[in-house]
């Protein structure tokens, strides 16, 4: 019996930290997107609406984000648990197996042991020093225990609140398109002339002489022009939520080689200027997508390629963090968020988009304009 407690001893694991730590995240985004939601409340009676809807949405995108990893780390955790519990289920019954013999033995016979009274002794010593130990792997399978249910609990309510956020998410998206679509106070810098930007367009085979060409499209330039950004150079936040998929000058599986980086992003997350900027082209081009390249000062050109939805029109001037577009792909589900397969893979940032940086038309490495890390 003694060396099949010290058996337990050795085998019996203790309860994860990772679970108390999953739940706490998890309580984190629920208090984060209860924030999101009071922002949308207060954006209906805001005056400037598109400022508020943004930033509601960013702060959706941020806590539904939370609440995804810290669901599925919770899910992975009560599993982990589960197997754990599962696989000692054997030991547990021959210990109570072993603990039920002892009790139908009359106390006499079961103490004595055949070495005599020595042996006796140090067998009870034994025993003195194994029954605190035993005693806390009691209290951590009890815990164990106490973490699933809680656990269980946890996601149950959460999951409930995730759903409510991403209908609240989709809600912001479209009054964000109504408000962008009845704003009329953006100044102006030109007038853009759709003719020669259809030629441009259709006679235009790359990218670079595409660039090259809208120099030559403004007239009836009307104030305020380019803007100076020296100083913030290297400091730029990137214009959506995203991680970097491809460096530039990387070459992809297709062989194809671009001097712009690529972030896979989450399906219709929201992308803003980085800066203070003029727009200069809005709508599809070459392979690219759709497109919209910002002039932050003269000369020099933000290209954001791969956008669903893209909003403004060529000649208006925007302030920093101005929502440009949404990111296409299907909305989010519960089910998505839930689940652990693929985790860490990507499939949650299911979309791409490319950014290219132009000065006096050469292409400049992003990263030594935004803060990537």
């Amino acid at each position: 019996m003694i060396r099949w407690c010290a058996f337990v001893l050795l085998v019996w694991p203790l309860g994860p930290a990772a679970a108390s730590q999953a739940a706490d995240q998890a309580r984190r985004a629920m208090a984060e997107l209860e924030t999101a939601s009071a922002q949308l409340e207060a954006a209906d009676g805001a005056r400037d609406r598109v400022k508020a809807l943004t930033q509601t949405i960013q702060a959706f995108e941020v806590g539904l984000g939370a609440m995804r990893e810290g669901l599925r780390q919770a899910a992975i955790n009560e599993a982990q648990l589960n197997k754990r519990l599962q696989s000692r289920d054997g030991e547990v019954a021959q210990l109570l197996g072993v603990l039920q013999s002892m009790g139908g033995t009359p106390s006499p016979t079961l103490f004595l042991h055949p070495q005599g009274p020595i042996g006796t002794a140090r067998a009870g010593m034994l025993l003195a020093e194994l029954t605190p130990a035993l005693n806390t792997r009691a209290d951590a399978l009890r815990a164990d225990l106490e973490e699933v249910k809680t656990l269980r609990i946890l996601q149950s309510d959460a999951a409930e609140r995730l759903q409510e956020g991403l209908t609240e998410v989709q809600r912001a998206r479209t009054e964000l398109n109504q408000a962008m679509a009845n704003r009329t106070d953006l100044p102006t810098r030109f007038t853009e002339d759709p003719v020669r930007t259809a030629i441009l367009i259709s006679t235009s085979e790359t990218l670079a002489g595409f660039a090259s060409g809208l120099s030559e499209m403004t007239s009836e330039e009307i104030a305020p022009g380019p803007l100076n950004i020296d100083g913030q150079i290297g400091e730029l936040a990137l214009p959506v939520q995203g991680l970097i998929l491809r460096r530039a000058n990387e070459t992809d599986a297709a062989g194809i080689t671009r001097p712009g980086i690529i972030l896979a992003t989450r399906p219709r997350a929201i992308v803003t200027t980085p800066t203070a900027a003029t727009i200069r082209y809005t709508g599809p081009l070459l392979d690219l997508g759709n497109v919209i390249i910002l002039e932050p000062r003269a000369n020099t050109l933000f290209v954001l390629a791969g956008l669903d939805l893209v909003y403004g029109t060529a000649g208006q001037v925007i302030g920093a963090d101005t929502p440009i577009g949404l990111m296409g792909g299907p909305a989010a589900t519960n089910g998505d968020a839930l689940s652990p397969n693929g985790d860490g893979a990507g499939v949650e940032r299911s979309e791409t988009l490319y950014i290219e940086v132009r000065e006096n038309n050469i292409p400049q490495d992003p990263q030594a304009w935004f803060r990537t890390e």
